[in-house]
C-alpha cells in the first residue's frame, strides 16, 4: 500500500517538474527568438519609439489695444475633479468633513446651480460608486484652484483627498464683445490620416490658427514657430525632451483705441435699438495715419434678444447708394469735366437716358455741382457722368483703377473684399449700368473702401491705407513698427480735395443739406455725406427695406478722424440714423478733449470764453443761499437731484462685463479692483448698503 502511494506521488511530481520544464524551455526559447534571432526588429522599434520627434506647439502671441492693454490672449484655466476610487481615501474622514466641504462648494460655485445639500447627495453617491472622475468645477484660473484646495478635507494631501486638476489651455478677450469679430477667433486645425497598414484613420492636431479677423489674418505672425520635443529615457523616467524649443508668436498691438471703441459700440448700440434696425456697422479712423482707432459690427440675434457682435459688414460688399456721389465728382474734377463747382448744370426732375428714366426727388431746374451733393441730385451726377463717359462706360471704371480704388488695403481685417464694378459695354445697356454705377447702383463697395476715399477728401487727396495693425513685439521687445502706407500719394489735388470738402460740408450745413436737420452741432463741425440704397429681394427686385449710411469727418476746419456708418432696416432716414450716430461719437469725443480741445468750458465761435453763465442750479438751499448772497446772484434755484439716495449705496454690477461694472462704481465714487477676466460674478460690497466715498470693492470676474 506504501509503495503504490510512492508511485503515484513519484508520477504526479515528474508531470508537474514535466510541464514546468517545458514552459521553462519556451521561456528560454522565446528570449533566444527575442535577443538573438529578431534582435535587429526590436532595437530598430526601440530606436523609433526613442528617437521620434513630436511637436511643441509655441505660445500664441497676444492681440494689443493702442496702449498696450490686452484685447486677446492665451490664459490656463484648470478643470478639478476629484478620484473618489482612490484607495487614500477613507470614508470616515470624508463623513466628517462633509457638511464643511459641502458649504464652501456651495458658496465657491458662481451660478449657485447646487445647494450644499445636492452637492453632499451628489458626492457620496460619487464616493459609493468608486468614481475616478467626478467634476467639481470648469475653467478656473490658477488663484482659483489653489483656493479650492484649501477647502475643508481638500486640504489634505492629494493621495487622501482625490483631487486633481486638469489643464486647459483658452484664448480669452477681458472686454468680451468690444470689436470681438475683428480681433477674430481661433479653433484647433485638424487632419484625419489614413493608415494603409492598419487600415485605420487617426486624428492629427495641427495647433489652434485663427479662423476670422485679426486672428486670421495674422495667423502666420501670431502663431510663432512650433518646436521638436524627443522622448528620452532617464534613470527613472522617460521624458519629452525639447531639441528645438518652439519659438512664441509676435504679440500685435493694434491700432485699436479701448476709449474710442467704447464710445462707438455704444451709440450703434443705440441708435440701432432706436431704430429698430437689424444690424448695423461703424469705423472711425485717424485722417492722416489711417489707423483705425474702433469697428463695430452689430446684428440682432433672436435668441439673445439683443444686439450681438456679428458678421464683419465693414469689409463686404453692398450697393453704397449716394455715398458713392462724392467719388464720382471727384472723378470728374480729376478727368476736368467740373472745373467750376459753382456753375449751373441742367438736371430736373425727370431724365430719359436710353430708354431708362432717372426720377430725382432732390433735384431742381438747374444746379451746381455744389448743390448736386448738397442735395444729392441722381439726375446731376449721372449727366456729369455721362458727359465725361457716354461714348465709353467702362472709361468711368477705367479711371478709378487710375486712382487706385480697387487696389486691397490688406487692412488686417479677415475677409476683406474688394470694391466690384462690372465692365461695362460700349452700348445702351452699358450706358444706363454707367449711370447706376454714378449715385451708388449696380456695385457692390465694402465700407471701409468708401471711407478710405472720403478720409483721402479729409487729408488733402493722400489716400492713406486703412490698417488696423501699430507694431509687433516678442517677449516685450519691439521686433517693426508698421508705417503709413499710401495707397496713392494723391488721389486727387489738394485745390480738387478742397472742392469736395466745402460739397460735404454743404451737405450738413447748407440751406437745403440732406443731413442739416440731425447732424449740425455747434461744438463739432461735421462734414459728410447721406447715402440711401433698398435692397434687392429674392424675387430680384429691389423692395422697401433700406440700407442707410452716412461718411464723413470732422472737425470740419482741420479734420482729426473720418467715419462711416450702415444700417439695415432702421425706421428713419439716413441723417437720422447713420448721421446721428456719427454725430454723437463726435460729441463723445468733444466731451473728453479728444479733438485737440479743452473740454472743461466752452468757447464761442469767436473764440472768446462766454462773460457769465446763464443757468445756476444746485441741489442744496445752502449753497443756493451762499451763490445769491455771496456773489451776488439772483438767479440759483434748487433742483432735486435724480436719484439722489441711490448715488450714496452700492449698485448691483453682478453679470455686467468689466468695464460697464467699473464705469458703473467709479461714477459712484467707489475705487475698483478686479480679479480674472470675463464678466462680474462677485462683488465684495454688498448692493444696496452705503459707503463712503473712494471706499475699494472687489470685483471677482470670470467668461
Amino acid at each position: 500500500m506504501k509503495q503504490s502511494n510512492k508511485k503515484h506521488i513519484l508520477a504526479r511530481y515528474l508531470l508537474v517538474v514535466g510541464f514546468m520544464l517545458m514552459f521553462s524551455s519556451l521561456i528560454i526559447y522565446d528570449t533566444f527568438k527575442t535577443t538573438v534571432i529578431y534582435a535587429h526588429q526590436w532595437e530598430s522599434k526601440a530606436d523609433s519609439l526613442w528617437l521620434d520627434t513630436t511637436e511643441i506647439e509655441p505660445e500664441r502671441g497676444k492681440i494689443l489695444a493702442d496702449n498696450g492693454t490686452v484685447l486677446a490672449a492665451n490664459m490656463n484655466f484648470f478643470t478639478a475633479r476629484v478620484d473618489f476610487g482612490s484607495a487614500g481615501i477613507k470614508d470616515d474622514t470624508l463623513r466628517r468633513y462633509l457638511p464643511a466641504l459641502c458649504d464652501s462648494l456651495a458658496a465657491f460655485d458662481p451660478n449657485k446651480s447646487k445647494t450644499a445639500a445636492q452637492w453632499k447627495a451628489e458626492i457620496l453617491e460619487a464616493r459609493a460608486k468608486r468614481k475616478t472622475s467626478f467634476r467639481l468645477f470648469k475653467k478656473l484660473s490658477h488663484n482659483e484652484f489653489e483656493h479650492l484646495k484649501q477647502f475643508p478635507f481638500f486640504n489634505k494631501r492629494q493621495r487622501e483627498s482625490g483631487l486633481y486638476a486638469e489643464k486647459q489651455n483658452a484664448r480669452c478677450k477681458p472686454y468680451g464683445m468690444m470689436a470681438s469679430r475683428s480681433i477674430g477667433n481661433v479653433s484647433e486645425r485638424v487632419d484625419t490620416v489614413y493608415n494603409k497598414a492598419t487600415g485605420r484613420r487617426r486624428i492629427v492636431s495641427h495647433g489652434y490658427h485663427g479662423h476670422s479677423g485679426l486672428e486670421m489674418a495674422l495667423d502666420s505672425l501670431l502663431y510663432g514657430v512650433p518646436g521638436k520635443a524627443q522622448n528620452i529615457q532617464l534613470t527613472n523616467n522617460a521624458v519629452k525632451w525639447s531639441i528645438v524649443p518652439a519659438i512664441s508668436g509676435y504679440d500685435i498691438t493694434t491700432t485699436i483705441n479701448v476709449q474710442l471703441q467704447d464710445i462707438l459700440e455704444e451709440e450703434l448700440s443705440s441708435m440701432l435699438k432706436e431704430s429698430n434696425a437689424r444690424w448695423g456697422t461703424a469705423v472711425l479712423m485717424q485722417v492722416q495715419t489711417g489707423e483705425i482707432k474702433a469697428i463695430s459690427n452689430l446684428e440682432w440675434n433672436e435668441e439673445a434678444g439683443d444686439y450681438v457682435e456679428g458678421r464683419n459688414n465693414a469689409v463686404l460688399g453692398y450697393e453704397p447708394g449716394s455715398v458713392m456721389k462724392p467719388i464720382s465728382m471727384m472723378v470728374a474734377l480729376e478727368n476736368g469735366t467740373v472745373k467750376n463747382i459753382d456753375a449751373k448744370w441742367e438736371t430736373g426732375a425727370v431724365w430719359n437716358y436710353c430708354g431708362r428714366p432717372i426720377k430725382d426727388p432732390h433735384g431742381g431746374a438747374a444746379l451746381s455741382p455744389r448743390e448736386i451733393i448738397e442735395m444729392s441730385s441722381n439726375i446731376g451726377m449721372s449727366k456729369i457722368t455721362v458727359q465725361a463717359y457716354g461714348n465709353n462706360p467702362d472709361g468711368f471704371r477705367q479711371q478709378l483703377v487710375k486712382m487706385g480704388f480697387f487696389e486691397p488695403y490688406h487692412s488686417g481685417i479677415g475677409g476683406e473684399m474688394e470694391p466690384k464694378f462690372a465692365h461695362l459695354p460700349n452700348n445702351n445697356g452699358g450706358r444706363v449700368a454707367l449711370t447706376r454705377m454714378a449715385f451708388g447702383y449696380t456695385t457692390e463697395i465694402p465700407p471701409l473702401h468708401i471711407l478710405g476715399m472720403y478720409n483721402a477728401i479729409a487729408n488733402d487727396g493722400k489716400y492713406v491705407c486703412p490698417h488696423l495693425v501699430k507694431k509687433l513685439s516678442r517677449a516685450g521687445e519691439p521686433d517693426s513698427i508698421v508705417p503709413v502706407r499710401y495707397i496713392r500719394r494723391q488721389v486727387c489735388s489738394p485745390e480738387n480735395a478742397a472742392k469736395l470738402r466745402q460739397c460735404l460740408h454743404d451737405v450738413v450745413w447748407g440751406p437745403h443739406g440732406t443731413a442739416r436737420k440731425w447732424v449740425q452741432s455747434d461744438l463739432v463741425e461735421i462734414a459728410g455725406k447721406t447715402g440711401t440704397a433698398y435692397i434687392i429681394g429674392k424675387d430680384g427686385r429691389y423692395g422697401s427695406t433700406k440700407r442707410l449710411a452716412f461718411c464723413g469727418f470732422f472737425p470740419y476746419s482741420h479734420p482729426l478722424y473720418s467715419c462711416v456708418v450702415l444700417m439695415l432696416g432702421a425706421d428713419r432716414g439716413a441723417g437720422a440714423s447713420s448721421g446721428v450716430v456719427l454725430k454723437n461719437v463726435a460729441l463723445k469725443m468733444y466731451a473728453r478733449g479728444l479733438l485737440d480741445n479743452k473740454s472743461d468750458y466752452r468757447v464761442t465761435a469767436a473764440g472768446h470764453v462766454p462773460a457769465a453763465p446763464t443757468l445756476y442750479a444746485t441741489d442744496s438751499k445752502s449753497r443756493a443761499a451762499n451763490l445769491n448772497n455771496g456773489i451776488g446772484l439772483k438767479t440759483a434755484k434748487v433742483l432735486a437731484r435724480p436719484g439722489a439716495g441711490a448715488s450714496k449705496v452700492v449698485p448691483n454690477v453682478v453679470g455686467l462685463s468689466a468695464r460697464e461694472a467699473i464705469g458703473r462704481l467709479e461714477r459712484r465714487g467707489m475705487t475698483v479692483r478686479t480679479q480674472g477676466y470675463g464678466y462680474v460674478v462677485e462683488q465684495s460690497l454688498a448692493p444696496g448698503q452705503r459707503f463712503t466715498r473712494g471706499e475699494m470693492v472687489y470685483l471677482k470676474l470670470k467668461n
